[in-house]
């Protein structure tokens, strides 16, 4: 059987040619190679918490003006439930298929061609924008912490780009150690915020946000009503957003088998204990009305006070924050883009690697159009709620691939299997969706700017891409030994 698949894959048509060497052919591989072996479970594990510190220092709070506390505190945890079970499925996913493509393979597999570049895309758009956004946010900390005297933030954001670009370009064992001792430092200014919040904590304070007796279901635990726990959904994934990017360190981990899965879990772990501490400290301390804007923990510490020392270092540990969601999104992006290229998905250049075995064009582009993103719009609210939309719409179809390999080809080899199995991908993809209805609750521009760039995506797919795609792309292999196995069993 195994001599019948072999010969059925060398049967599977060759991608069109072209300038770039796009012919499948080992010399165009090699000049698309990631550093295997470069990351260990501890790096991949603190890539995964990089992604997502940021949202805990600010940005979450608002949801506190769309739900109240108990609304928001009810979004948080579903939330944390679809991500869970995105988590546990993902472990699996990566197990099966341990490439840089993460959700565009799993998809690709389960889902075809047109299912995995719609699940890579909506991935692509998450990780560009979101990276845009969050150096508007450090270039606002920059400056209202008065550093180095600038008046103007642009600076900022063409310095940070160029900076931790060049760090990425270095290589991915340093850039990912980098990203490991930042996270450490915000997340242990999480911790000890918490201790000082805590002591001024008072329960009565958390629902102090005036009801709106109009909307159904209000009470002092719900005060904008039950809509206002749908409209919350968007920011309580503030404290989740962006774990679902380990699986794309995956070519360049150490047996990703056994650690993706591990990185996965102890990820999900520890940022589901840093949102329940910060949630309930920064609303504890001042009362949820006060903290529902602006830097919350600040204002936590704060209140009608002045500056501490505890909020002086609270302040420039929520900088470092920024600093690693900043730099592993840079990551994540130019690992998704890599792989979508190399596949021919997009343009195959982009996946062209430097004598580091970094994919240098696919960190420089997304680089320069985040940078012109955010010095044209300083809008980053704007540009994180688009990539909320890309990432829910991933969500769902890496769910919903999930749940159609393990019914299609329920005999796999899962080196990891995903506890509860398909009920718990069924779970995170209708959350997934709910979140995605959400996303028009709060930022009705922002949904359709997202879905307008998708329709340019899928223009460009449906009409050039799709027709040379790279056969030999790992991804591309994987599903070509799928649909000849197929085959095989119907013969």
């Amino acid at each position: 059987m195994a001599d019948d698949i072999e010969a059925r894959l060398t049967a599977v048509p060759a991608p069109t040619t072209s300038p770039e060497g796009g012919d499948g052919s080992d010399h165009y591989l090699e000049r698309r190679t990631l550093r295997r072996g470069s990351a260990g479970w501890l790096l991949l594990t603190g890539l995964g918490v990089a992604y997502v510190v940021s949202g805990d220092f600010a940005g979450w709070n608002v949801g506190l003006e769309k739900g109240g506390f108990g609304g928001l505190a009810i979004a948080t945890v579903l939330m944390g439930a679809m991500y869970a079970c995105l988590v546990f499925s993902l472990a699996e996913l990566s197990s099966v298929l341990p490439t840089a493509g993460g959700g565009y393979g799993f998809a690709r597999r389960a889902l075809g061609p047109w299912g995995g570049f719609l699940t890579g895309t909506a991935i692509l758009i998450e990780y560009i924008l979101a990276p845009a956004a969050i150096v508007i946010f450090i270039g606002d900390y920059v400056e209202t912490l008065g550093l180095f005297g600038l008046t103007s933030s642009w600076p900022v954001y063409l310095g940070c780009f160029v900076v931790f670009i060049g760090v990425h370009l270095w290589g991915v064992g340093e850039a990912l150690r980098f990203s490991l001792v930042v996270t450490a430092i915000a997340v242990a200014a999480l911790l000890i915020f918490a201790v000082g919040a805590f002591t001024e904590f008072d329960a009565g304070g958390l629902n102090d946000i005036p009801v709106d007796a109009s909307a159904f279901g209000s009470n002092s635990w719900l005060p904008l009503g039950l809509l206002g726990i749908w409209a919350a959904f968007p920011f309580g994934m503030w404290f989740f957003l962006g774990v679902e990017g380990v699986p794309l360190a995956a070519e360049e981990a150490k047996d990703p088998v056994r650690s993706m899965p591990k990185a996965l879990a102890i990820s999900m772990g520890v940022l589901a204990l840093l949102a329940l501490i910060t949630f309930f400290a920064a609303t504890g301390a001042q009362g949820a009305n006060a903290v529902k804007a602006g830097n919350p923990l600040i204002q936590a510490l704060e209140g009608d006070g002045g500056p501490t020392a505890l909020s002086r270092f609270v302040n420039y540990a929520g900088l470092a924050g920024l600093v690693a969601s900043f730099f592993s999104l840079i990551y994540a992006g130019s690992r998704q883009l890599f792989a979508l290229s190399r596949a021919g998905y997009l343009p195959r250049f982009l996946s062209l690697t430097s004598r580091r075995k970094a994919p240098y064009l696919g960190l420089v582009i997304p680089g320069a159009i985040g940078f012109t993103l955010a010095a044209a719009t300083g809008n980053g609210e704007r540009m994180l709620n688009i990539a909320v939309f890309g990432a829910t719409i991933s969500y769902a179809l890496m769910a919903l691939s999930h749940i159609v390999l393990r019914r299609r080809e329920p005999d796999l080899e899962r080196p990891y299997r995903t506890p509860g199995g398909i009920l718990t991908s069924s779970v995170a993809f209708v959350l997934a969706l709910s979140a995605l209805v959400a996303t028009f609750l709060v930022d009705k521009d922002a949904a359709f700017i997202a879905l307008a760039v998708y329709a340019v995506a899928l223009a460009y797919f449906a009409f050039y891409s799709r027709h040379r795609l790279v056969a030999s792309a790992p991804e591309e292999e994987f599903a070509a030994l799928a649909k000849a196995e197929a085959e095989l069993s119907r013969d």
